[in-house]
């Protein structure tokens, strides 16, 4: 199986530059007013065209209405569309069908019965993106910098498609793949120096972890 590295957040063509040349299969763009990476529709279709060919596009939203979705989709022409809100399985389906394209569903988790949720989605979803449950008080489903307990995902059946998400960065990303071994992994806030804010020597350290921890060289 294919393993995935999906870099989210991106708002600029240096980090989106460094995302690339690590090697990162997917780019995320955030459509979120509340959140600190949140980018306009026609700013990551300039963004977008840098990584044309090299890496998948992934526009992320939050119960994102029609309208909204239709900006995303005419100004930035993304490859994948990721729901990280609340949307019903009902509204996956409707999303894949108005666009034509695939979609990853983002659920919280921080217990092995949340994994019990998914079952609706299934078959419906492309592919499930699984990041820790937000701290007390936070605005932002995803992003935050915290993580779950990895260990929980050895008992998920085999054939479902993830990307795991949540408190990644180049000193866990060792422990995160050896405990899950997950085919696929998303990473936002652990290449930041500050809330938003990517950081190119962060990005270039985190693929030299993922190599390293992947058993080849880092060079």
């Amino acid at each position: 199986m294919t393993f995935d590295i999906k870099i989210c957040g991106l708002k600029t063509p240096e980090t989106l530059d460094a995302a690339v040349a690590g090697g990162a299969s997917h780019v995320g763009f955030i459509f979120f007013a509340k959140s600190p990476r949140n980018v306009a529709p026609e700013q990551a279709g300039a963004l977008r065209l840098a990584a044309r060919g090299k890496a998948q596009a992934v526009a992320v939203t939050v119960d994102a209405d029609d309208a909204f979705l239709d900006a995303i989709v005419q100004a930035m022409a993304p490859d994948m569309l990721q729901l990280h809100g609340k949307e019903s399985p009902e509204r996956v389906a409707e999303v894949k069908a108005r666009y034509g394209l695939p979609v990853m569903k983002a659920f919280s988790v921080s217990a092995a019965a949340d994994f019990d949720r998914i079952a609706p989605w299934r078959g419906v979803a492309d592919r499930f993106l699984f990041d820790a449950k937000p701290p007390r008080g936070s605005e932002l489903p995803g992003g935050n910098g915290v993580s779950f307990d990895w260990r929980l995902l050895a008992g998920l059946d085999p054939s479902i498609d993830y990307m795991l998400s949540g408190g990644l960065n180049a000193a866990n990303i060792g422990d995160a793949l050896r405990l899950a071994n997950p085919p696929g992994i998303d990473i936002s806030s652990g290449v930041e120096s500050a809330p938003g804010v990517k950081d190119t020597a962060l990005i270039e350290d985190f693929f030299k972890s993922v190599r390293i921890a992947r058993g080849r060289s880092a060079a």
